[in-house]
């Protein structure tokens, strides 16, 4: 595995709750390096991004589109920021921060992915299909939007084109179990994998995943894993702001992690929604840095004795 590198992004305007801008602060308090350290893993911390002074000037294309010139200063940040480090050999990890930082953050891993001649995958891991444009949303939450910018899907002014738009039979979004009507037809028409939890229930956890990590794995592709608070129930993870119940387990989340790392294949990964206002004790924050323990290598067995609750 390439060394880590930390990125902060306290991304807030994807959605109207406050509260994910606190989100990589949490992460850190909460013992993020620490347990990277006892893997073993060499981390580089960059710090948080910070928004410019000045926003871009854009005219809003749908009227319900909140804190758009934001989000396009964000989504250039992060962009530039993940494609840099993985430039440089390294493994991007943008702690957020909610999930419109994927607008960048997938797009700096398609721009690198496009420079190094290798396919770009997607692993959604969200209990929401986040296949909105600017032009169909009628919430205005730019947060419900990143697959469909990374699928290339037109509406997207003022954001720049996205570079090498990934084909939807690299997209796989698991865990879904809130989809709006416009997004219902949009994927529709499309090829992208939607392992929902009805799928789940039915075939279990790793079958699907199994069936994307192989795909991944035979066109030597590049893997983005973008992890969403909301993945889990929120019986267990109570601190974001669009829960859905349903969600994975404890131990269905772990071996989602476990089953990534074993194929070595995750070149990126976004830890998103965490909304420490909501959360009880850290508990939140707490199993999300377990997920990545598992992510990064550490097994079922290896974890200490600990209280999430």
């Amino acid at each position: 595995m390439p060394p880590l590198t930390l990125i902060g992004a306290p991304v807030d305007s994807g959605q109207r709750q406050p509260g994910c801008l606190m989100g990589p602060a949490a992460y850190r308090v909460a013992g993020l390096q620490a347990m990277l350290a006892a893997l073993g893993h060499p981390t580089l911390d960059r710090g948080d991004l910070v928004l410019p002074a000045n926003l871009p000037a854009c005219d809003l294309p749908n009227p319900a589109l909140d804190q758009l010139p934001a989000t396009l200063a964000w989504t250039a940040l992060i962009r530039d920021a993940v494609q840099s480090e993985l430039d440089n050999g390294r493994l991007p990890i943008v702690l957020g921060g909610d999930h419109a930082l994927a607008l960048g953050s997938v797009s700096g891993a398609a721009a690198h992915a496009a420079r190094v001649g290798r396919p770009l995958f997607l692993l959604w891991l969200d209990a929401h299909s986040d296949f909105h444009t600017p032009l169909s949303t009628t919430s205005g939450n730019l947060h419900g939007t990143p697959v469909a910018y990374a699928a290339g899907r037109d509406g997207f002014a003022p954001f720049p084109p996205f570079p090498a738009p990934i084909p939807p039979e690299r997209i796989c979004l698991f865990g879904i179990r809130s989809v709006d009507p416009a997004e219902h037809v949009a994927l529709a028409e499309c090829e992208i994998a939607v392992n929902d939890m009805r799928v789940l229930d039915e075939q279990g956890i790793a079958a699907p995943l199994r069936v994307f990590l192989d795909h991944v794995n035979y066109a030597n592709g590049m893997l983005h894993v973008s992890l969403d608070v909301d993945f889990l129930d929120p019986a267990i993870a109570p601190a974001v702001g669009t829960t859905v119940p349903g969600g994975a387990t404890f131990r269905e989340a772990h071996l989602v992690c476990e089953m990534i790392h074993e194929t070595g294949l995750m070149t990126s990964l976004d830890l998103v929604e965490l909304n420490p206002a909501l959360d009880e004790r850290s508990r939140t924050a707490r199993l999300m840095i377990d997920l990545l323990g598992s992510l990064m290598g550490r097994k079922v067995f290896d974890r200490p004795t600990r209280s999430f609750t």
